[in-house]
């Protein structure tokens, strides 16, 4: 079981620059991918889009892609040697044309427009393409551990959650069996308490049975017994936790139902509560 809460973050330097990729996943429904990264990345953000969503399923995921270039490895200082040799000649041809006095020198050549001018550097995408999927399995490798970290603690809690489920199923299969509660039974005479302890025989007869529980805690018991080993799997589960969950409800609401006394309602109750906290924390589950 992993969280969808978890942090990553690897780097790796290259020739003349260092890559980092840091990735943050928080809850979400769906899978919601957010890449920023360099331009220079633009051509294979794709790939890196493809790698993650191979390695999760669901979640708000920012990934971070950046850049950082040496010094001077980022931009190149280039002179424009065909159009000093024009002014040169130019100013040569004037001097003597008109028998000029001075010397053409650096301070000259310097205040020419457009002679020196600067280039970013191109990179080279084969080689920092690899580093940054390099890169980016590392991130992704501790982000995983970040979030099986945090899954084992949300497993914890919902295993405690499903042991006081388990009890309360129990409970009212004890419950059942004490009162009788079968349809074939029928519903308790005037005069007797059919076992409900605590209540008149009026109020008793006023009460109907609507039906034999004794499937609705079958199902029940079932699925309490499926959603246990459900929570100890690896992979991608929160959207089958989910279902089971309804399931549960559905017998819980059945049972309500069907057997509408106090002692069967509490348990029912207990049972929706301890449903809805184990709900809560699958919504922190991939």
């Amino acid at each position: 079981m992993k969280s969808m809460t978890g942090y990553g973050e690897a780097s790796q330097n290259i020739k003349g620059a260092k890559v980092t990729v840091q990735i943050r996943s928080v809850n979400h429904r769906h899978l919601d991918l957010q890449v920023r990264a360099p331009r220079e990345y633009l051509s294979f953000e794709e790939d890196v889009r493809k790698l993650v969503r191979e390695k999760i399923s669901r979640g708000r995921i920012d990934l971070y892609v950046n850049r950082y270039a040496g010094k001077g490895q980022s931009r190149k200082l280039e002179m424009d040697e065909a159009l000093v040799g024009q002014y040169v000649a130019g100013v040569s041809q004037l001097q003597k044309k008109y028998k000029l006095a001075g010397e053409i020198g650096v301070s000259l050549l310097s205040t020419i427009p457009d002679v020196f001018h600067v280039r970013e550097v191109a990179i080279d995408s084969a080689s920092e393409r690899q580093a940054v999927m390099k890169t980016l399995i590392g991130a992704l490798r501790k982000l995983e551990q970040s979030r099986e970290r945090e899954g084992a603690h949300l497993r914890a809690d919902m295993e405690s959650q499903i042991t006081h489920l388990r009890k309360v199923v129990k409970s009212l299969e004890a419950r059942a069996a004490e009162n009788g509660i079968r349809l074939h039974k029928g519903p308790p005479g005037e005069g007797q308490n059919g076992g409900f302890v605590g209540k008149e025989p009026a109020e008793i007869s006023n009460v109907g049975f609507k039906g034999d529980i004794n499937e609705e805690l079958v199902r029940l018991k079932t699925h309490v017994v499926a959603l246990a080993k459900v929570v100890r799997e690896r992979e991608p589960v929160g959207k089958r936790i989910d279902f089971m969950l309804q399931e549960v409800n559905r017998e819980l609401n059945t049972i309500s139902s069907k057997v509408p006394f106090i002692p069967v309602t509490q348990l029912v109750l207990q049972g929706k509560e301890r449903v809805e906290k184990i709900r809560e924390q699958t919504q922190n589950i991939e």
